[in-house]
């Protein structure tokens, strides 16, 4: 593989630089000279390369944490959310297939012992 087929995989596993580049902070000629002559092991990038902060369990979570979430919320866009699903799926339905045949009793044979209408 060339540098630019590394450089590539660099900015695969480094997806951040992609932000610099659309923020226009930064050009992908510059990244790539950085590339050309550090490498990627070198602390050049460190500033552009920052490691995902760890972020805490949902189990660390407290019922506080839960009531001031609700607290939050906005009900009356919740309701607008729920209402507006609602008529999705109803549309769905109306567009689907009907199941409306009308079905046939089960046969049940008449006892032996029996005549017509005894």
């Amino acid at each position: 593989m060339d540098k630019k087929d590394n450089f590539k995989d660099f900015v695969k596993k480094n997806p951040l630089l992609i932000k610099y580049v659309k923020n226009n902070e930064m050009t992908w000629q510059k990244f790539y000279e950085m590339y050309d002559i550090y490498g990627e092991d070198e602390n050049i990038w460190s500033d552009y390369i920052k490691k995902e902060e760890k972020k805490e369990p949902i189990e660390n979570v407290g019922l506080s944490d839960v009531f001031s979430w609700f607290k939050k919320m906005d009900m009356v866009k919740v309701q607008e959310n729920i209402n507006s699903i609602q008529r999705v799926l109803g549309v769905l339905q109306d567009l689907g297939p009907t199941d409306k045949t009308p079905t046939k009793p089960e046969y049940k044979p008449r006892p032996l012992y029996k005549h017509f209408e005894d």
